[in-house]
């Protein structure tokens, strides 16, 4: 009997984030500018990121990471899988890329004035 080769399929991510869905409906969303919008949206929106593989980093929902913090979602940053981060709600958006590891100045709405 032949074992059977598994299949690969290739994508554009040079990091992958786990971000509880559970702990983001608790918050009703909790960032972007009106506060409503879901921290994983809220990421791909200000960093410009596309949704499935081919974007530059995957940020993935998952149902529950099992932490369940008060006023905050549970982030897993996939360089990082032994730290997890608890990201409190209304939390800027720019510091929380940073802390994660996501800044990149050729990233759309990422780059700052010196001013």
């Amino acid at each position: 009997m032949e074992a059977r080769r598994l299949k690969s399929v290739r994508s554009g991510w040079s990091n992958t984030l786990l971000v509880c869905k559970k702990c983001s409906k608790r918050l009703d969303g909790g960032f972007g500018p009106k506060g409503r919008t879901p921290l994983a949206e809220a990421l791909r929106k200000r960093l410009g990121l596309k949704k499935g593989r081919k974007g530059k980093v995957g940020i993935v929902e998952v149902k529950c990471l099992g932490v369940c913090p008060r006023g905050a979602v549970t982030v897993v940053n996939g360089a990082a899988p032994g730290e997890w981060m608890l990201v409190k709600a209304g939390a800027d958006l720019d510091v929380i890329a940073a802390g994660l590891g996501l800044q990149s100045p050729s990233w759309p709405g990422t780059a700052r004035d010196p001013a």
